[in-house]
């Protein structure tokens, strides 16, 4: 039987990487960087926060009086509409191509002083819809082939702002990261027959130790492969590419479980927990991809407590990435704590 608790490597058929484990490494003393945890004193409403009802935001517009999630153009986007084709290609060596897209910020709600474990679950069911409204109505531009939506929550995670918020990117072409795993997800439907993520997660539902909550319509695990010390993988039960897909019970089922996992999360360091957050979806260049599944990932860059975070240093960034705590015992840990 493999020992999981030696050193030995894990690999991730959703990217073709390979992570270096090494359990034994809890056990070091830590003397490096140790950061504050400050207290959450945030206002209901802030006057100086450019993202509340009714403030006036960095870029000179205001934002309307909203009580419900408030969705608006990104007033520094990353991504322009208005972009003329054109491409260099020297060689085969200096390659770059034009990029379109469009930028947009959800507020989640009104109170600056809440995260979305804070939200009561028919709020946070109008943020799934929205992300869904969303998806849709950029998917469905002739110049979008590709909607990622995505939170940093916390100043560690690079929030320019603590209230509540995401934001939605949808560009021209597909970016990186989705394509290599849509790229692996159709090679394994191609050589099985089978889609990837429903296999993995019939796996996890039978071994149970990675599974951290779950309900009718979505689970929640510490992916075998996971590289962050708690991260997560959301998945539906139901195979499906799209956020655009859900049916309504499933969304008020996915609010269910992410109140349920971001209270976790906050309950683990006694703190309201930094993290990146993206969803996966399948392309909207109009072509068919049967072998994408649906998913999230949750990114916590936090390693032992409040106070010690997980850098990508050294053999990480030159050669694979490595951790110490295991996903099982990471999953573990998450499943200790509770969901108020």
């Amino acid at each position: 039987m493999f020992n999981l608790t030696q050193p030995h490597r894990r690999y991730n058929p959703l990217t073709h990487e390979w992570i270096l484990v090494s359990p034994q490494r809890t056990q070091r003393p830590w003397l490096g960087q140790v950061e504050s945890a400050p207290a959450d004193t945030r206002p209901e409403y802030d006057p100086a926060c450019y993202l509340c009802p009714g403030n006036e935001r960095a870029g000179g517009k205001r934002n309307s009086p909203y009580t419900a999630t408030f969705v608006f153009e990104n007033d520094f986007a990353a991504l322009e509409p208005a972009i003329e084709p054109a491409r260099l290609d020297t060689r085969g060596i200096l390659r770059a191509e034009s990029e379109r897209g469009i930028c947009r910020v959800i507020c989640f709600s009104p109170r600056h002083d809440w995260t979305l474990p804070d939200m009561p679950r028919d709020e946070i069911l109008g943020v799934v819809r929205v992300w869904a409204e969303q998806t849709r109505e950029l998917g469905a531009r002739d110049f979008i082939n590709y909607v990622q939506v995505f939170e940093n929550k916390g100043a560690q995670m690079g929030a320019s702002n603590p209230h509540p918020h995401c934001q939605v990117w949808a560009s021209e072409h597909v970016p990186t990261e989705p394509a290599k795993e849509l790229r692996a997800q159709h090679e394994f439907s191609q050589t099985r027959d089978a889609c990837l993520l429903c296999e993995y997660l019939a796996l996890e539902l039978t071994a149970g130790e990675r599974v951290i909550a779950q309900n009718e319509s979505w689970v929640v695990v510490t992916p075998f492969w996971a590289t962050w010390p708690f991260e997560t993988l959301v998945l539906p039960r139901r195979h499906l590419g799209s956020l655009t897909e859900l049916r309504d019970a499933e969304c008020v089922a996915l609010a269910d479980l992410l109140k349920r996992l971001t209270t976790r999360y906050d309950n683990l360091f006694q703190i309201s927990f930094p993290y990146s957050m993206g969803w996966h979806q399948m392309p909207t260049d109009g072509a068919t991809y049967p072998a994408h599944h649906l998913h999230a990932h949750y990114y916590p860059p936090l390693l032992r407590s409040a106070t010690v975070r997980k850098f990508m240093v050294g053999y990480e960034m030159l050669a694979n990435p490595q951790r110490d705590i295991t996903p099982e015992s990471a999953a573990a840990r998450l499943r200790e704590m509770a969901e108020r």
